[in-house]
């Protein structure tokens, strides 16, 4: 099939099977990988991952990334570094990525695929956890501010572990050894202290020349005025890549640097209005064309054949249920909630979604994972997520009594 001709097919299909699902109470995503997994090699066969629908994705992967980062605020994120609620949240990520490490342990898989399998079970997905919340109308509860705070928690780790892992490859190769890599974690963390020394500064003079003198939104005006509303887009895109080409410089993956860059943008720099304007934009140009066709080269990469057996996906699937449940419980208990609120918090840390899918993408991609392993994550992905908005409305949701 012509490759316009694909994204065209891949893009309707996508946006129609995402319609779908957010009317059966689902995330869009979870339609949109089932899309490319209908129209590609697993089932119908009409259309064939290729090298140029990889660079789009490569392209949204970017995309993607600087969407989360303008959803968060970087006070929000520090907030969340600080007391009790450091020690609960952190729970949400080592619990899992533990038993994640253990089962491949147990799988016989060698340290790259554990450590990645440990890693996507851990992430959990703050759009899809914001997105439930805000169905059920508990944005505004203690159940929201502890989920999203872990969300965040989990994504920045899942991120810094993931540049650690990339740096590895690169000085270690095929021999691969724990030890080499608590060597490379040291060397990455360094790079990273550089990194974030960096990004402290830069928040330090976007507060600043933002919200106490108005600086930056003033001159934003100007450029607007000189070269059109396009320019704001441009402008961001321009800042983030700063940080992502630094962060690749030093070692770590792009898609890092882009994270932070976005999230030291916000209304306080920009202004409310062209924040706003700014999100809408990105939101347009990712939620409606590139994001769906992402997802959907996930479903195409999708290999019913490579489940050689079927005890991988219901082992990762177990544990990364029963692991995540388990922690969000245990911290929010931690931080004084009661049984159910601890349930909710657990069920909604269950969802992965978007991050999960972008890193095992960018293994896959960097030959880190096999394709077994890869359908396995993305199946996974794909039920917890169908599985938390279900699990909440029934076990949690009438208990609350809010």
């Amino acid at each position: 099939m012509p490759f316009l001709t694909s994204i065209l097919v891949l893009l309707v299909v996508a946006r129609l099977l995402g319609e779908l699902m957010v009317r059966l109470k689902q995330p869009a995503i979870v339609g949109e990988i089932l899309a490319g997994i209908l129209l590609g090699p697993a089932v119908l066969g009409y259309i064939q991952p290729t090298d140029h629908l990889a660079g789009i994705s490569e392209l949204t992967v970017f995309l993607i990334v600087l969407t989360a980062g303008l959803e968060m605020e970087f006070g929000d994120v520090i907030g969340a570094l600080r007391g009790l609620g450091l020690m609960a949240s952190s729970l949400g990520f080592v619990i899992p990525f533990g038993c994640g490490i253990l089962l491949g342990v147990a799988f016989g898989f060698d340290v790259m695929k554990t450590v990645f399998l440990g890693l996507c079970i851990s992430i959990t997905a703050l759009p899809v956890a914001v997105r439930i919340l805000d169905n059920f109308k508990l944005l505004n509860t203690p159940i929201a501010s502890y989920s999203i705070a872990t969300s965040i928690l989990n994504d920045i780790a899942a991120l810094l572990l993931l540049g650690i892992v990339l740096e590895f490859r690169v000085d270690a190769g095929a021999t691969a050894t724990f030890s080499a890599i608590g060597l490379s974690a040291m060397k990455t963390a360094a790079k990273l202290s550089l990194f974030g020394l960096a990004v402290v500064a830069a928040s330090r003079l976007l507060r600043w020349g933002g919200s106490r003198t108005g600086y930056i939104e003033r001159a934003i005006e100007k450029v607007i005025d000189l070269f059109g509303k396009e320019a704001l887009f441009g402008v961001a895109v321009l800042f983030v890549l700063i940080f992502g080409s630094m962060s690749e410089t030093l070692g770590s993956h792009f898609v890092i640097g882009a994270f932070f860059g976005a999230l030291l943008l916000s209304h306080d720099v920009f202004g409310t209005s062209l924040f706003s304007e700014l999100k809408n934009t990105i939101h347009s140009i990712t939620g409606g064309f590139l994001a769906p066709i992402f997802f959907a080269f996930l479903g195409l990469q999708f290999s019913v054949s490579a489940l050689i057996s079927p005890l991988l996906p219901i082992a990762v699937l177990l544990v990364s249920v029963f692991s995540k449940i388990l922690a969000g419980w245990l911290g929010a208990r931690w931080v004084g909630m009661d049984k159910n609120q601890a349930l909710g918090v657990g069920i909604i840390l269950n969802g992965r979604g978007i991050m999960e899918l972008v890193v095992a993408d960018i293994a896959l991609r960097r030959g880190l994972i096999n394709q077994e392993l890869f359908s396995t994550l993305v199946l996974m992905g794909v039920v917890t997520t169908m599985l938390t908005p279900i699990l909440f409305r029934r076990y949690v949701l009438p208990r609350l009594g809010y």
